[in-house]
């Protein structure tokens, strides 16, 4: 049985119980640890640990990386999360659970500095790296041991080292042979973890599992499948694929298929983008339509930035109203042609947002893009000549910002 040391990489004895070389316990062994490649390599409290190694007097300190009294939690250390903090909880909840506790604002840039970072790490290993977010990715190793003269399992956990030594956070990483089997694995020894599920423990390890381990099974599909007397795996692999197809259309066939351990996905470096959005949280909730309107043009500003930076345009706007008891409205309104302009993205958004302002008031905002295609030339309403020359002057004002920077002209609506 294949068996190395994670701190010094030394190849091992399967039987032993500490690294000779280093004496370390945090040894890896498994059957099938030289013929898996399929991995998933995910940040530990990612945000919170970029945070520490800006400023090592937090280290062991409670960590929270968020918004304001009324926003959520981004990212908590491990500290914290002992305390019983967690991501998205609201952070008044986290401070009552966790008073002590540093809370520091995200800092995006920084963070996705360090992404960039650890990817082209990645690359070097494999030029089949697909990012799921700034902290975590799939990667396909098969073909690689030649190259690199050593197996996917060894690299992973060189690349671990390096990015803990390098960039100063640590990973965990999850070895399998499929995407859905790699990423439970890499949740399953956090933080600086590393978990295998090879092909003959699938089914042994899988048939106990609650369902709610499949990645994309939300609380609603998770309430459908218990009333159904679906909890386990176990209880999935009972139902014949006929019957879930039938309950749960497309997803019924995708679980049918999990339950078994089988996953056809490859893993794809270029992964289309779906839509591009931007939404804030509200330090007290907001019922006042004028207020809403202002930072709904804000947000569509920012959206509009990053769809012309990206070449892109979308065809649906949509909007999304978070309510004070954290209920979700979102809102949805397909155009004539594709829009990459805040004007536009605004005064759509805008009657559905006075629509329902009724049901608020709200602590949170959105606005968004959706069904994109490339950017191209675009268009006023031929019925409204406003419209053009609204078009117009927004161009005008997207040159000045190229030319000068983007706070060189604001347009009064953006301000507070």
């Amino acid at each position: 049985m294949p068996c190395f040391c994670r701190d010094c990489l030394s190849p091992l004895p399967a039987e032993s119980v500490r690294c000779p070389a280093c004496g370390s316990p945090r040894l890896l062994r498994h059957a099938e640890l030289d013929r898996l490649s399929v991995a998933h390599l995910d940040c530990d409290a990612f945000y919170a640990a970029v945070e520490k190694r800006e400023d090592p007097s937090l280290r062991d300190r409670p960590l929270i990386v968020g918004g304001g009294h009324r926003g959520v939690v981004s990212t908590a250390c491990y500290i914290a999360r002992v305390r019983g903090v967690r991501s998205a909880m609201p952070m008044f909840k986290a401070l009552q659970l966790c008073p002590d506790a540093v809370v520091r604002p995200p800092r995006m840039a920084l963070y996705a500095e360090v992404s960039r970072a650890m990817q082209a790490m990645m690359l070097e290993l494999t030029p089949l790296v697909e990012p799921l977010s700034l902290d975590e990715a799939f990667l396909d190793l098969s073909g690689t041991a030649r190259l690199h003269r050593a197996p996917p399992a060894l690299l992973l956990a060189r690349l671990q080292r390096r990015i803990e030594v390098e960039l100063g956070v640590t990973a965990s990483v999850g070895l399998s042979h499929n995407k859905f089997l790699a990423k439970i694995a890499s949740e399953r020894d956090k933080p600086r973890g590393f978990a295998v599920i090879g092909r003959e423990e699938t089914d042994g390890f899988l048939a106990p599992q609650p369902v709610s381990i499949i990645w994309g099974v939300g609380q609603a599909g998770l309430r459908s499948l218990e009333r159904d007397g679906i909890r386990t795996i176990a209880d999935l692999r009972g139902r014949d694929r006929a019957t879930l197809v039938r309950r749960f259309g497309s997803l019924g066939d995708r679980l049918w298929h999990l339950a078994r351990g089988e996953d056809g996905r490859s893993v794809t470096p270029d992964r289309p983008l779906k839509s591009i959005s931007h939404e804030t949280t509200f330090d007290a909730d907001i019922a006042d339509v004028a207020v809403l309107g202002r930072h709904l043009w804000q947000l569509a500003e920012k959206v509009s930035a990053r769809a012309k930076r990206l070449g892109l345009a979308g065809r649906v706007v949509t909007l999304k109203l978070k309510r004070a008891d954290h209920s979700i409205l979102t809102r949805r309104q397909t155009l004539d042609e594709p829009t990459a302009m805040a004007d536009r993205m605004y005064r759509t958004a805008l009657p559905l947002l006075q629509r329902d302002t009724g049901a608020g008031p709200f602590r949170l905002i959105g606005i968004g893009v959706a069904t994109l295609s490339a950017l191209g030339a675009e268009s006023g309403d031929l019925l409204s000549p406003a419209s053009e020359r609204r078009l117009k002057a927004e161009r005008a004002a997207d040159s000045i910002r190229a030319r000068f920077g983007e706070k060189a002209i604001i347009l009064g609506r953006s301000l507070d």
